[in-house]
Formats: C-alpha cells, sequence, structure tokens
C-alpha cells in the first residue's frame, strides 16, 4: 500500500529541521548528560492551581465531548483578553478554541487556501511552518528576513513575492521564532499595506505575545482595515506555561469562524471540557501570572546580554521578545550546523542550528533559555569559549 503523496512530501526533500534535536534526545536516552537549550519548553511546569482547576473541571464531570468553538466562557474570555489589548471589538462570534497553536495554523491555512495556492511565510520561520503549508496542499514560499536588517521584513520583497497571483495568504510570527525579534511599527503598517494591495489573507502567529522585552506587542488585527482579512493564533503553551495540555485558539471574522468550527466538527472535535476550563481560571487570573511565567526569560536575557559583553566573537540578534536567542556565531567560520553538532560532541550543550529555520538564519543558533539561571550562565560562558576556540584554531 502506498502513503498519499501529500503526507510523503509534508516535510519537503531535505531535513525536517529537527536533527539536531532529535540527536540530542537519542544521547540523553543513552544516559549522556546534555545541557539542552533546544525546544522552547519551560522549565517550570504549569501551575498548580491551575491544574486544581483542571481536576476540580474533571472530577466535577466535565469529562463528555466537547463543545466544538469552545465553551462560551472560554470564547468570552479569550474576546475579552483580545479586546482589552487590542482595542478591537471581539466578541465569541470571532474565537474558535483549538487543540493548541498548531493546529490553529493548519485550520487557517486550510480555510484560507485551495490546492495548489501560494502561501507565503517570513524565513526565519518556526520549523513546522513549511510542512503547515503543505500539509493542507498549498505551495510555501518563504521570503528572507536578513540578519543585515536585524531580521526585520523588506516590504518592497514581500509585495514582489505577494505580486504572484496563486499567492493568498502570508503568515507572520511576532515576538518572532526563532529571532527574538519584535516586528517593528513600520513593518507592520508595511505588511498590513501589501497584503491589502494584493488582497491576502494575513495569519498572525502571536503566540509569544506576552513575552516581550523591548517595545510593546501590536497585533496587525488592529491595524485600519485589516481586523476583516486577519486571523490571529493564540495559545495558552507559551503564557501560561501549559504546552502540554494542547489549547489554543484563532481569532477571525465572524463569517470566517463559522466555517472554521465546520472544520472542528469533521477534524479534532474541540477540545476536552476540563482543558477549557483550566484554560479560563488561568486567564481569569490575569496578567499578574503571565508575567510570572514571563519573567524567568526577560531575567534570562538580560543575563545572556552580560555573558556576552566585551568580546566579539558571539554576536546576539536583537532581543527583544519570546523565550530564545538568536546568536550570530559567523565569526567561528562554521556553518550552524558544523558549530551546533560539534558543541553537542565536545561541550554536550545542544541548541538548534539557524538553518532548522531557514536559509535566511544561517550562520546562527538558537538558544532556548529553557533551564535555570546558574545553568543557563554557564552554558552561555562554555558556548564563548568554544566559539573562541574555533576560531583559534583557524
Amino acid at each position: 500500500m502506498q502513503v498519499s503523496n501529500r503526507l510523503n512530501t509534508i516535510n519537503g526533500t531535505g531535513d525536517d529541521g529537527w536533527g539536531l534535536f532529535n540527536r540530542s534526545r537519542k544521547m540523553i536516552a543513552d544516559g549522556v548528560k546534555i545541557t539542552e537549550l533546544t525546544i522552547g519548553e519551560h522549565d517550570i511546569r504549569t501551575d498548580a492551581s491551575i491544574l486544581d482547576a483542571m481536576h476540580a473541571s474533571a472530577k466535577g464531570g466535565h469529562t463528555g465531548y466537547a463543545t466544538i468553538p469552545g465553551t462560551n466562557a472560554l470564547r468570552d474570555a479569550v474576546a475579552a483578553r483580545i479586546q482589552s489589548r487590542t482595542g478591537v471589538p471581539t466578541t465569541r462570534a470571532n474565537i474558535m478554541i483549538t487543540p493548541g497553536g498548531q493546529s490553529a495554523l493548519y485550520a487557517t491555512h486550510l480555510a484560507a487556501l485551495d490546492h495548489g495556492d501560494t502561501a507565503l511565510f517570513i524565513d526565519p520561520h518556526y520549523a513546522t511552518y513549511p510542512g503547515t503549508v503543505r500539509g493542507v496542499g498549498g505551495v510555501p514560499v518563504a521570503i528572507a528576513a536578513t540578519p543585515e536588517n536585524d531580521f526585520q521584513p523588506q516590504i518592497a520583497e514581500l509585495a514582489a513575492a505577494a505580486s504572484d497571483p496563486r499567492a493568498k495568504s502570508l503568515l507572520i510570527n511576532t515576538p518572532n521564532n526563532p529571532t527574538g525579534v519584535v516586528y517593528s511599527r513600520d513593518t507592520l503598517d508595511g505588511i498590513a499595506q501589501v497584503c491589502k494591495d494584493h488582497d491576502l489573507w494575513l495569519i498572525s502567529d502571536e503566540v509569544y505575545d506576552t513575552q516581550v522585552w523591548d517595545g510593546d506587542h501590536l497585533s496587525p488585527r488592529a491595524l485600519p482595515d485589516m481586523a476583516a482579512r486577519t486571523m490571529v493564533v493564540g495559545s495558552m503553551s507559551k503564557s501560561h506555561a501549559m504546552t502540554g495540555s494542547r489549547v489554543g485558539w484563532i481569532c477571525a471574522p465572524e463569517d470566517m469562524t463559522e466555517h472554521l468550527i465546520n472544520l472542528a466538527t469533521n477534524t479534532n472535535y474541540g477540545v476536552p471540557g476540563f482543558i477549557q476550563d483550566a484554560a479560563l481560571f488561568a486567564l481569569n487570573a490575569g496578567e499578574a501570572l503571565e508575567t510570572q511565567v514571563a519573567a524567568p526569560f526577560r531575567r534570562r536575557r538580560d543575563l545572556t546580554l552580560a555573558a556576552l559583553a566585551g568580546q566579539n566573537v558571539v554576536q546576539i540578534v536583537p532581543a527583544q521578545g519570546a523565550m530564545y536567542v538568536m546568536l550570530d556565531i559567523r565569526a567561528t567560520g562554521l556553518s550552524s550546523w558544523d558549530f551546533a553538532n560539534a558543541l553537542l560532541d565536545q561541550e554536550h550543550i545542544a541548541v538548534m542550528p539557524g538553518e532548522s529555520f531557514g536559509a535566511a538564519a544561517s550562520g546562527h543558533i538558537r538558544v532556548a533559555m529553557t533551564i535555570d539561571d546558574a545553568a543557563y550562565v554557564d552554558a552561555i560562558n562554555r558556548l564563548v569559549n568554544f566559539a573562541k576556540s574555533r576560531i583559534s584554531e583557524k
């Protein structure tokens, strides 16, 4: 029996971006002690009060079939959160609860694209973006945001790609994974204009909206005339350390939300009620809990800056948000793959090669700030010393 061509080609023709991560996990399974700075998994667990709420809901009987678009209470809470932060009128009719942000990315692209349509996205990008587009039958097209421009997308290049009549959507992510860059107001204004000029859906991945260290988060849905053509992807994973609970949302125009609900009815059939109740409890805890979850990453961003001061071998990309820093290691003369693999072999430190996230991040590595402060600083210092040793060998 044959596997469908869609699944056979979902990761394209190359590495899916997870090669080094998988190798580090195998080393751990074989008993090697590895300092893991690879994936965006908090070093704290979901707050006990959220788990208590989840347990109480399950024990109370909210374990039957889910309400497909999400419970009214949770949709109302998400809508209120979005409206208060963006100023854009938002109701439950704009909200569908999803099994995490990845499910929302898949659904929004399935909603925006027909088979063979082009979906634009920015390189560097989260590793699943191209596969998500291929999975719905679309054609992924990356537009490079280069280190020379601090990884801010260039509007002229976006407009050129958008002029393709097959282009139907543009996916952006700010604060950005993997770079840690927050898109400027000028960049977002330009992105909005491209979408209006070329009649594109804008899919805005905003799962890091609570992790902004410099400046402010601006949702492009709040820009003039953009609410009608924007679908926002949100998640409890990063903001509330609920990665394993798999609860996120899509905020979209009302008519699109109805279609997305039809899709959910025929695919995942909703998110378990007791998990939705836990998410509602977490949102009702307010910004104090979100600040508590984000605080270690703000602190470690500052620790990174201090550790890198006074040397010019390893340079940091503007670290404005998210739980990662992107480091420029081009001075070593190594590719990011070679640097990361050698670092893993010699120092037992696992980081993600920049090319895991697209060609534009070549010569860079992504470091997840997801271990305790002392171990993290030690790892950064060892990484810098490793880089310096590579220069001395040249």
